[in-house]
Parts: C-alpha cells; sequence; structure tokens
C-alpha cells in the first residue's frame, strides 16, 4: 500500500511541474524585472484546460502527501 502512494506521489510531482512548466504566464525571467506589460487576459482552450488541471493536480498531490504522513507515520 505504501508503494502504491509513493509511486502516485512521484507520478503527480511530475505531472504538476510539467502544468507550471507549460503555463506562459509572464513569459520568462524578464518579466520579473518590468518587462512585461500589465495587460491581463481570460484564459481560453487549452491554456484553461492547463490552468485547471494544474489546480486539480496541485490538490491531489497534497491530499497523497496528508494521507501518507498520517497513516504512515
Amino acid at each position: 500500500m505504501e508503494l502504491l502512494f509513493n509511486i502516485a506521489q512521484i507520478v503527480l510531482a511530475i505531472l504538476l511541474m510539467l502544468g507550471v512548466l507549460l503555463q506562459q504566464r509572464g513569459a520568462g525571467l524578464g518579466a520579473g524585472f518590468g518587462g512585461d506589460s500589465a495587460v491581463f487576459t481570460t484564459k481560453r482552450g487549452a491554456e484553461k484546460v492547463l490552468y485547471n488541471a494544474t489546480i486539480v493536480i496541485a490538490i491531489i498531490f497534497f491530499t497523497v502527501s496528508l494521507v501518507r504522513v498520517i497513516v504512515f507515520a
């Protein structure tokens, strides 16, 4: 059972990293130094799906981590 939680957490961590890295808001390090304009648009299509999927994966990752701590500690 613990092995299943370990594998699930690794897979979720990889998916979470990919979801965060694939989002294009800010366009790199230049945005941190004022290189980005202040125009914000609504998310549409694949960008919205990726955004929502990242939130869902983060919630599942947090839940699996919490269950591992409570059950196996």
